[in-house]
């Protein structure tokens, strides 16, 4: 299974003034698979530590963290010489020792000849005290973005196509993509779900796993938070399906239970960002740079890390699968569609807002802050290529590109871009054509 990311560590690897990497992301994303994969092809050999099942090894770290104790001592547990630039140390779970957290920070300035990469959750690593700030360098991984999932499944001449923008070829298989898409929206881009299809190619495995991993996340809010705050995670977490499916995709707390105000919920909230389990896309007024300046804290929608996931808990049937229309891409009011876009939008590293008056109907899906301009993103469910609030947008700010993203075949019409839903990942190559 090839992870874009790959590259990004590839580029880790050669730089000279790398840092110890902190390789981040929701639980179950694939960072293990990925640091060891990376290990085990790009040096002679690699050390894997994981805090969690090795609670011996957090020893070491509390009697003293300078490399050179720690290098020594790795050597003597695993019988292995970790020889500078050769070896890869790999540091997993890390978030269950403060202390290897904060060692990275003295490989980087006692030792950066030695090759560091840690891993852990969101939540633990960035709640611990001696977080070594500046000190490290980060990459993210998300689930397997639909570009990927190609990939996985042994659609190479499909992804090729896309990677070259060949348009004319895309055009002719135009179907094909858009049934890999229905497959996509339900399977989703978690590696184990992903995997146990491209085996087996079995929907019913595939749900088996994907309920499996939603209780895996339930059973984190229980271990991982205090008890006043477990039933309002979970009533966020399981709102989250009802609030995408509404004409108005605005994140509402009285929908949650009657009387319901922010600052009850604020904690319960925040652990959920912090895990990365969901993703907040705050709304604008005002489309100007910089985006996050203009941004309203009390007015966003909430999506969750994976479209497939999402799936799951919504019960989209897999009769919808069989089926020879596309109505997956419109149910729940187009919910499934915003959040394949929002979750493309992720995997290539983009921070997106909406766009929407305060008082009236306008609303543009997603906004981006690309380049020095403001983009806007038109999300469409079918085939239907008129849009008000785009329309309204556009004559009112005049963008020098915008996009609508759809079922329909790519095409320019002035500065509008119609790019397939397919392809939106791809939006800055089309752009800079």
């Amino acid at each position: 299974m090839k992870r874009t990311l790959y590259n990004e560590l590839k580029k880790w690897k050669t730089r000279l003034d790398r840092k110890p990497l902190l390789l981040q992301g929701a639980r179950q994303v694939g960072k293990t698979w990925l640091m060891q994969e990376f290990g085990k092809n790009e040096y002679k050999n690699f050390v894997y530590v994981n805090f969690d099942k090795d609670k011996r090894v957090s020893s070491y770290f509390d009697i003293d963290i300078s490399p050179k104790h720690i290098i020594t001592s790795l050597e003597n547990k695993y019988s292995t010489k970790i020889t500078p630039r050769e070896t890869l140390i790999i540091f997993d779970e890390v978030q269950e020792s403060s202390r290897a957290l904060n060692s990275l920070k003295y490989f980087y300035e006692d030792m950066p000849q030695y090759h560091v990469i840690a891993a852990g959750s969101f939540l633990g690593v960035t709640m611990h005290g001696g977080f070594p700030v500046g000190k490290v360098d980060r990459l993210t991984l998300y689930p397997l973005s639909f570009y990927e999932f190609l990939d996985a499944i042994g659609k190479k001449r499909y992804l090729k196509a896309l990677i070259n923008l060949d348009f004319d070829l895309a055009r002719s298989l135009s179907l094909d993509y858009n049934d890999l898409l229905k497959i996509y929206f339900y399977i989703g881009g978690m590696p184990k779900v992903v995997a146990s299809y491209a085996q087996q190619t079995v929907l019913d495995e595939v749900r088996i796993i994907q309920d499996e991993i939603l209780e895996d996340y339930k059973d984190d809010f229980s271990k991982h938070i205090n008890f006043a705050n477990i039933a309002k995670v979970n009533m966020i977490w399981e709102s989250i399906a009802i609030h995408l499916s509404k004409e108005k995709k605005k994140f509402m707390y009285k929908d949650l239970k009657e009387g319901a105000r922010a600052y009850a919920f604020e904690d319960a909230m925040n652990w959920l960002f912090s895990t990365r389990l969901v993703y907040k896309v705050s709304r604008t007024i005002f489309p100007k740079l910089p985006l996050v300046n203009f941004q309203e804290r009390e007015a966003f929608k909430l999506y969750v890390l994976d479209i497939g996931l999402l799936s799951a808990k919504a019960k989209v049937d897999i009769k919808t699968l069989l089926e020879p229309n596309y109505e997956i891409f419109s149910d729940f009011n187009g919910a499934m569609t915003e959040q394949f876009v929002l979750q493309e939008l992720k995997s290539v590293g983009e921070t997106p807002f909406y766009w929407g008056r305060e008082k009236g109907a306008a609303e543009i899906d997603f906004i981006l802050q690309w380049q020095n301009e403001v983009v806007p993103i038109e999300v469409k469910s079918g085939i239907r290529k008129k849009s008000k609030s785009l329309d309204f947008y556009m004559t009112q700010y005049r963008p020098m590109h915008a996009i609508r993203t759809s079922l329909n075949n790519y095409g320019i019409v002035n500065n509008l871009y119609s790019i397939p839903l397919y392809m939106i990942s791809s939006f800055k190559e089309i752009l800079k054509m």
